[in-house]
């Protein structure tokens, strides 16, 4: 700011000098920065010639004014010129208060250009911006921020084994393909309004799958009403389980295990209601009433990827649902050593539309798995959709509503941590009386550069891990290395259900170079497939298969 201090001294020295003005000096103003200049140059306007008072008495007493044929610009000037002729003392002094009056109406006006130019000054400060590791905006007041996020993820998937039954004669192989592919690659932005208005929209670019809108995840507005409660509305996840309210950023394992995939990942987490959380570093809870996620008008809901879609005629009523967890750290010594328990619930309402004839025409639900892997989403478990036939027939089934349970816990003592969830949902409708699916999981985490787990209040769940050193090529540092073993069991098959069941066991190796890079490996092996009578020809081709997978995954995000 020293060219506009520069510049209010000048105007200072010259509001004090103009009333004893000189023809000796000439003023220039630059019509950018409205700086004041002794001598011409580009871009510079002159101001005016200015006469001493001395000189001006002197040409009162008869002498001529060697510049009185030279024009002048300037009305002061102009005023100095009449008054070097005259010799009656009221003339006089009617020219000099003429002469005073217009110094002094110029330097209000540029002091007034000066206040202008430093009230854009300040309006350029209003907004501060910076690093850190995402691009944040935030004006002065702390009314607005704003912050730029990110995050990429590139999966690989190699079948090591991958013995299946031999497909039928009109269907593709029943195998798993390797290959490479981006898990998600997502742009969004975050901030607040007014300080207690908060916002978020995200957006997927490997979610779309033809639609614009398919690839929205979040994108809410929040109002805090103080530090533990806040109320949002829009599209955002379901309060529901410990693995799934940790961002996918954060998780032990490439892939979520398969109840949580199941039950919440594959009919679509995110989705458009209004929630409730209440959050203090003991406890939280969090519940919402949701409908169908963001998506056009002929794209599958919440509650069937197969169909159920809303906003059209025919195309079936809008689902809704009521969901709710609370969690809680029961027992806990510091951040670093605490015991977390919690429970979900969720009940989901399920429309499905016929057509005139009672035949089924969409809706229902289906639910499908994959074991432990993403980049081939065969779904290796498959219910297939659970209402068909035509609605007059004794014979045919309707989904009309269904129950999610889930329990769940997690034990951080320092560098090693331990986790564990069971994960179930009852079905309810024609033909059906409370048949039951579920899954649980467990497995044990170490860091073998001492680090421990961190712990997001907010959401009950995992935050991010800072690396006591980041790695450098040349330097002791080395980041954070984790390993990991654990087992994942799911069973699909109930009463009339027939959607098959499988376990396994994984192992994965992290490294975090840096708090917001991550490289990941996983080994997978599947223990048992169990297929038999599922009606989906595909799924039923798994049966008794062995499969072995080795996954890896790098991660950036900012």
């Amino acid at each position: 700011m020293k060219l506009r201090k520069l510049t209010l001294a000048l105007a200072t020295v010259l509001g004090s000098s103009l009333p004893s003005a000189a023809f000796a000096l000439d003023l220039y103003v630059d019509t950018k920065t409205e700086q004041i200049y002794a001598k011409p140059g580009p871009g510079r306007v002159h101001i005016g010639s200015f006469v001493r008072e001395e000189d001006a008495a002197t040409k009162t007493a008869g002498k001529t004014s060697k510049t009185a044929d030279a024009p002048m610009e300037n009305s002061d000037s102009r005023v100095a010129e009449r008054a070097a002729g005259k010799t009656d003392p009221a003339e006089l002094m009617a020219a000099r208060r003429d002469i005073e009056m217009k110094a002094k109406m110029r330097e209000a006006r540029l002091v007034s250009d000066l206040a202008s130019l430093e009230e854009r000054v300040k309006q350029t400060e209003k907004t501060k911006m910076k690093y850190g590791p995402g691009y944040h905006f935030e004006s002065a007041d702390g009314n607005f921020t704003a912050e730029i996020n990110g995050r990429l993820q590139a999966d690989s998937q190699y079948n090591i084994t991958n013995d299946v039954l031999p497909p039928a004669a009109t269907d593709r192989p029943y195998e798993l393909n390797s290959g490479v592919n981006l898990r998600r690659a997502r742009l969004g932005v975050e901030g607040t309004m007014y300080k207690r208005w908060g916002y978020k929209f995200e957006y997927d670019f490997s979610r779309g799958n033809g639609s614009v809108t398919a690839g929205i995840t979040d994108a809410f507005i929040r109002y805090d009403f103080n530090n533990p409660l806040s109320i949002k509305v829009g599209s955002f996840k379901e309060p529901f389980s410990l693995e799934e309210a940790t961002s996918n950023r954060f998780l032990t394992f490439i892939e979520r295990h398969m109840s949580p995939n199941t039950f919440l990942d594959n009919p679509n987490v995110y989705k458009t209601g209004i929630g409730v959380n209440y959050a203090v570093p003991r406890w939280q809870t969090g519940i919402s009433f949701q409908t169908e996620p963001i998506g056009s008008s002929n794209s599958g809901t919440s509650v069937n990827p197969n169909g159920n879609n809303s906003r059209s005629n025919g195309a079936g009523d809008t689902s809704w649902e009521g969901v709710g967890r609370i969690t809680g750290r029961p027992w806990m010594e510091s951040e670093t050593k605490f015991w977390h328990v919690g429970v979900s619930a969720a009940y989901t309402r399920v429309n499905t539309q016929y057509m005139g004839n009672g035949d089924f025409a969409n809706g229902g639900m289906s639910f499908a798995s994959f074991p432990g892997a993403n980049v081939d989403r065969t779904n290796v478990l498959n219910t297939g959709n659970l209402s068909f036939g035509n609605k007059n027939d004794p014979n045919s089934r309707q989904l009309e509503s269904y129950r999610r349970w889930g329990a769940e816990t997690a034990l951080v003592y320092g560098p090693f941590s331990a986790q564990a969830e069971y994960l179930r949902t009852d079905v309810h409708g024609r033909g059906y009386s409370g048949d039951a699916m579920y899954g649980f999981y467990g497995y044990l985490s170490y860091f073998l550069t001492g680090e421990s787990r961190v712990y997001h209040v907010k959401n009950g769940a995992w935050n991010r891990l800072k690396p006591f050193q980041d790695f450098q090529l040349n330097g002791p540092g080395w980041g954070a290395w984790e390993i990991a073993a654990g087992y994942d069991y799911m069973n699909m098959n109930d009463g009339v259900l027939r959607g098959g069941k499988a376990n396994l066991i994984r192992f994965g190796l992290n490294w975090y170079p840096h708090s917001h890079i991550r490289v990941m490996t996983n080994y997978v092996h599947v223990l048992d497939i169990n297929t038999a009578g599922v009606a989906d020809r595909r799924s039923a081709g798994f049966n008794n298969a062995n499969l072995d997978m080795w996954l890896t995954r790098f991660q950036v995000d900012f």
